[in-house]
């Protein structure tokens, strides 16, 4: 028996810190060179797979994946960085790390951006490019020297982790929403995809290279973004602005415990700034990818809140579907205000939500009186994102606006012409009547705490017509 096999430690203690034994030690690895040319198409699929994911968020009517799109992207956005600071590290200055490794990757990509339905997107990210990625990374944490490359093992070993997650979900969206008539519709698109995969010798580029493509399917011309949010046919009446959740909740002569139903709403509500965002961070061009894994993950967290409201909704057995969630401040927005004022908005808001006795701190104190545990982790964990929000818009938006004051007085302005005499435009174009959802939702909520409802609170009836969330006259 050799050395290497019989190799241990003092007194037993595993060799080489647990890494490897010592026969794998000695017989595993890559070269330098290996390893950056297969981080370097990790860094490039992480980082255009984000932005194609973020590009979509709008556009899709299934809630459920606007909300896994958002989770997926800042996942894979999370991992762009590490990738590429270990090619930094490795010998080999990441010139040309803005461009794709391989021209045929960046086509497979465009292809599944402008993939056009539902189903397609699904089958080329879910079904095609996570799962090869999630098999890269674990053939290169197979091939890897844990102990001469350690850092590049634990960089590919965290992203693992989060992209077999994105893994898990994606074959639940593919056994939930692809049939096997939609395998013979798109069996072309497929074989497109496994020829691409093929044709640059995996996604890794370790397999043997086939030079055979098809041609384009999709990608024709550069990617056209859907600016109008798109909802599906659970969402109802989408320009209702007649209940004014703010004043509602800012009424101190009412109890906590009906402002629980508000919260929730304003909480599901925010499914507008996922919608609105992706406009934002697919328009802006050319800045440093800390601006959009910080934009992306604004994006996420923001959909989270939605989820917050849904869950809070179904604590109290109420069908958040007998609510109408209004699509308004995202349709607006994305389809009559440029990007930067629809930024400027944004930091505006949140800006607004600082101060202790009308913003996130007053909505908190607001959870805690109703003595619920559930509705005081939201609106604490609420409060905890809008902090990390605010620093991001005065990190970039701000500057654009020429500072603080400028850039608050820049999103007023913005706001005020987004909202000036909505409620009466989307009444008169038949896209609403305004009915008054609260008696019912609220008797809903008093039927689960065991209480009758409260006559004045029932009967509450301010809109949005001459007021805008902040309460400032439209």
């Amino acid at each position: 028996m050799s050395i290497a096999s019989d190799y241990a430690g003092y007194k037993g203690l595993p060799e080489i810190v647990g890494l490897h034994k010592m026969e794998d030690a000695i017989n595993k690895g890559l070269t330098v060179s290996e390893s950056v040319n297969r981080l370097k198409r990790y860094h490039w699929t992480a980082k255009r797979l984000s932005l194609i994911l973020i590009s979509r968020i709008t556009s899709m009517p299934v809630y459920e994946l606007k909300m896994a799109f958002s989770m997926h992207a800042h996942l894979l956005a999370e991992h762009v960085d590490p990738f590429f600071n270990r090619v930094r590290e490795m010998r080999e200055p990441p010139y040309g790390m803005d461009e794709a490794p391989h021209a045929t990757l960046d086509i497979l990509l465009n292809e599944i951006q402008n993939a056009p339905t539902t189903e397609a997107l699904v089958i080329g990210v879910y079904q095609y490019i996570i799962p090869s990625l999630v098999n890269s990374l674990e053939q290169h944490i197979a091939d890897n020297n844990k102990l001469f490359d350690h850092p590049t093992y634990r960089i590919c070993k965290l992203a693992l982790s989060d992209i077999k997650e994105i893994d898990d979900y994606g074959q639940k969206i593919v056994k939930a929403l692809i049939s096997a008539d939609d395998l013979i519709v798109y069996h072309d698109w497929m074989c497109y995809l496994e020829t691409s995969l093929n044709s640059i010798g995996g996604l890794d580029g370790t397999q043997p290279i086939s030079v055979v493509m098809y041609d384009q399917l999709f990608w024709n011309e550069a990617y056209v973004f859907n600016f109008i949010p798109q909802r599906d046919e659970r969402f109802v009446d989408g320009f209702n602005m007649r209940v004014n959740a703010e004043a509602f909740l800012l009424d101190r002569g009412i109890d906590a415990l009906p402002k629980t139903l508000m919260l929730y709403f304003k909480r599901m509500r925010e499914i507008n700034v996922p919608e609105m965002m992706a406009s934002i961070v697919h328009e802006t061009k050319n800045k440093p990818w800390e601006y959009y894994r910080e934009m992306i993950r604004q994006i996420w967290d923001e959909a989270r809140h939605a989820m917050m409201g849904e869950v809070g909704f179904a604590s109290l057995d109420i069908d958040w579907k007998k609510i109408p969630m209004d699509v308004t401040w995202c349709h607006i927005l994305n389809t009559e205000l440029s990007s930067e004022e629809r930024h400027s908005i944004l930091y505006y808001i949140e800006q607004g939500l600082m101060p202790a006795k009308t913003g996130k701190k007053y909505e908190w104190e607001v959870a805690v009186a109703t003595t619920n545990r559930l509705t005081e982790l939201i609106q604490d964990y609420d409060w905890a994102d809008e902090v990390l929000h605010a620093r991001i818009g005065r990190d970039w938006i701000v500057p654009e606006l020429g500072g603080q004051e400028a850039a608050l007085d820049y999103g007023n302005k913005a706001w005020d012409k987004a909202l000036s005499n909505r409620y009466d435009q989307f009444e008169q174009e038949g896209r609403t009547k305004h009915d008054n959802w609260w008696p019912e939702i609220y008797a809903r909520g008093c039927k689960h705490w065991g209480i009758e409802p409260d006559s004045e609170i029932l009967n509450f009836d301010v809109s949005y017509r001459e007021s805008r969330p902040d309460q400032q006259k439209v």
